[in-house]
Parts: C-alpha cells; sequence; structure tokens
C-alpha cells in the first residue's frame, strides 16, 4: 500500500492507494496538524484494516503552500519512511499523486523530502 500526503494547506489530504484501488480522506486540520496528524492517519489505515508496516512507499506534496503545514507534514512522512524503512519521493504540481505513484513504482526513492515554498521566508525583525 502507498500512502500519499498533501499538507500544503488548512486541509490536510490524505490518499491510500493499494493495487488499484484508491482511497481519498480531508482532514480540516486547521491549527491542529502537529497534534492530530498521527491519529488521522492512523484511523485511515484502521478502517481498511492496515497497520503502519503495510505502508511500502510513501509520496508526498512538496509544495507550494504553507510553510508550517508543509514543515510538520514532511517532518512526519520522512521520519516514517525512514523507521519503517521504505521509499519516499516528493513531488509537486496537479499532477503530484499520479507522478509519486509512478516514481514509487519505479524503485525510486528520495530518502528525504524537503519542502518547496511558494516564496522567501518572511522572517521579522525583534522587537527590541
Amino acid at each position: 500500500m502507498i500512502l500519499l500526503l498533501d499538507t500544503s494547506t488548512p486541509v490536510c489530504r490524505l490518499t491510500l492507494v493499494d493495487s488499484d484501488k484508491k482511497f481519498d480522506y480531508e482532514w480540516h486540520a486547521d491549527r491542529e496538524l502537529s497534534k492530530g496528524l498521527h491519529e488521522f492517519v492512523n484511523d485511515k489505515l484502521a478502517k481498511h484494516d492496515w497497520a503502519w508496516r503495510d505502508i511500502k512507499g510513501i509520496g508526498a506534496f512538496r509544495g507550494p503552500g504553507s510553510f508550517t503545514g508543509l514543515r510538520i507534514g514532511l517532518v512526519v512522512v520522512n521520519t516514517l519512511a525512514d523507521g519503517l524503512g521504505i521509499p519516499i519521493v516528493g513531488v509537486d504540481g496537479h499532477d503530484w499523486q499520479s507522478r509519486a505513484i509512478k516514481r514509487l513504482q519505479d524503485g525510486e526513492n528520495e530518502m528525504i523530502v524537503l519542502p518547496e515554498y511558494s516564496a522567501s521566508a518572511n522572517i521579522t525583525k525583534p522587537r527590541k
């Protein structure tokens, strides 16, 4: 089974792909992404009687998008891929899911996915 994750907006999008079956889920995470992402994924895996160990590859939307959302989502999937010893690829664009699946099926593995932000970081100056 392949896990696809997009955390670039306040709506977290998860797709689970098994053979020719695709299951899409959305969660309006807003500011709860860091607290609830693991539980959200775990609940959707359990819905199909799958466990974390059943994930054989991960495709991640790398951006552009929310700095915090991408950072949280990519830390989770990078850590998951490393811990399970499974391949991970990062993709952008509107057809990112199909390209991620193809890359995983072709045996690609980036080992770590870095985010692609839509602009340079806006770092504010300290007030004092």
